[in-house]
């Protein structure tokens, strides 16, 4: 029988052994948008395009792209951002080498710079020049109808704390606008992308409530002999709130020194005017919402001056601070908590809007202040610090210490039914904290202490500047 010949084109049978290469392309890792976009805050028209304008550091811009803060699909992305501090409308130029889908997508920057920007982002560079011109009287429109501030003395509890500073230059005024009216509500949605970038966990107020009010610091500039231009320097946006019967209460909710005028002394300048409003209003009292540390800071320093010159908080701190010298509290087992009299903390909030948190923070500074000399009396402080952030931290679990609940059988509901009773001699049963628990919750705690002892000694150091 003959053999079956193999037909010479057809094609060789594949080798089982080897097996087809298959390419796959470079998965697109993003870019943070931290890290390829720069912004820049110009008020001239000639700093367009340079670097002479002031680069802004915002507080977080990946939160504003895709859900990982990334952006995909670029090759040598950079992004420049020019806003104007004229009339704060935005440009942005974009500039890349190629763009190519690595398995993420294109991330679509216009939308992405909009969540932003808003109206104020104008995709034409030659319009955005043009507002510089057009727009220069933008905020001097703005704050034509608004109310002029001045600091009116009120039973000598008024007075210009930073009257050295450049805050108090003559040629600066406080204009107050309500939420509510065409202009400063126009005025606030201009600013809200840079309330976005710059105060960290904040969101725009809400334009068409009345009850918010703005206070704009502004400069005034002669730009000609017969023209008078008016600079944004700063605000704050403020919530009045209704008391009963017929009060009403301040809460500062947001405050911004834009970055070329900060660490000049205009922010305490802010708090000051407020203050005063507060009190030459007979509001019940002013207080922030969610302070970040450094305002924290700037506002207790403010306190802690006002406090210094008001007579029955300063009584009030010299008997805590001669009961303190007294003996040596760190060996006691029992340590009172040196708190103001009630009376006290009233006529602070009655007299100069301060509110009772706020108080307690400066009080232990005013107590600080008073041990003179400061280090001698030091062992003994720093127990009563410790004691205030233990009580802050445990003090509702500590109450329970001696408690014991035991369930206990029951008709009617047995996962409902227990008993509770206090151990004699306090003796805690149930479940104890182990010993490396103990350790670190004590360290934790002395942490704690330790920052707070430090921002005391950090106010304490500025007041004393101020005054000598």
């Amino acid at each position: 029988m003959g053999q079956k010949q193999q037909q010479p084109n057809a094609d060789p049978l594949p080798d089982p052994k080897k097996r087809r290469r298959v390419g796959f392309s470079k998965i697109d890792a993003g870019v943070e948008a931290n890290d390829c976009i720069k912004i820049y805050l110009v008020s001239r028209k000639e700093e367009v395009g340079t670097s002479d304008g002031m680069c802004i550091t915002p507080v977080d811009l990946n939160q504003f792209f895709e859900e990982d803060g990334k952006i995909y699909g670029y090759e040598g992305l950079k992004i420049t951002i020019w806003v104007s501090s004229i009339s704060f409308h935005a440009h942005a130029d974009i500039t890349f080498e190629g763009t190519s889908d690595g398995g993420k997508g294109i991330t679509d920057l216009k939308s992405s710079l909009e969540k932003i920007f808003g109206e104020t982002l104008l995709e034409n560079r030659d319009d955005f020049l043009q507002t510089f011109s057009t727009e220069k009287n933008f905020i001097s429109s703005a704050v034509t109808n608004g109310e002029k501030l001045q600091n009116k003395a009120l039973n000598g509890h008024i007075s210009p704390i930073y009257s050295n500073s450049e805050a108090a230059s003559s040629d600066l005024e406080v204009v107050r606008l309500v939420i509510g009216n065409l202009a400063a509500g126009h005025l606030y949605s201009r600013l809200v992308p840079l309330v976005l970038l710059l105060v960290d966990g904040c969101s725009p107020i809400d334009v068409t409530d009345p009850s918010w009010e703005l206070y704009l610091l502004i400069q005034k500039k002669m730009d000609q002999p017969e023209n008078t231009q008016h600079l944004l320097l700063g605000f704050t946006a403020v919530y009045r709130f209704y008391r009963y019967p017929d009060g009403s209460r301040l809460r500062l909710s947001q405050i911004l020194v834009l970055p070329p005028y900060q660490h000049k002394g205009y922010g305490s300048y802010l708090v000051e005017v407020l203050s005063n409003v507060a009190i030459s209003e007979n509001v019940y009292d002013l207080t922030v919402e969610e302070p970040l540390d450094y305002f924290q800071h700037v506002r207790t320093c403010y306190d802690i001056k006002r406090l210094l010159a008001f007579d029955p908080a300063q009584s009030a701190v010299k008997s805590a601070v001669l009961r303190l010298k007294g003996g040596k509290l760190s060996k006691k087992t029992h340590v009172p908590r040196f708190l103001p009299p009630p009376d006290v903390v009233e006529d602070v909030r009655r007299t100069l809007k301060i509110n009772k948190k706020q108080f307690l923070q400066c009080w232990e500074i005013l107590i600080y202040i008073g041990l003179d000399p400061v280090e001698k009396h030091m062992e003994d402080y720093v127990t009563i610090i410790s004691n205030r952030v233990k009580a802050d931290i445990l003090g509702k679990d500590s109450e329970t210490a001696g408690k014991q609940v035991i369930d206990v059988p029951s008709p009617y509901n047995e996962e409902m039914s227990f008993i509770m009773f206090r151990t004699q001699n306090n003796e805690v049963g149930g479940v104890q904290m182990d010993e490396d628990q103990a350790k670190t919750q004590g360290e934790q705690l002395k942490q704690l202490v330790d920052e707070r002892i430090e921002e005391i000694k950090l106010v304490a150091q500025k007041v004393s500047q101020k005054n000598e």
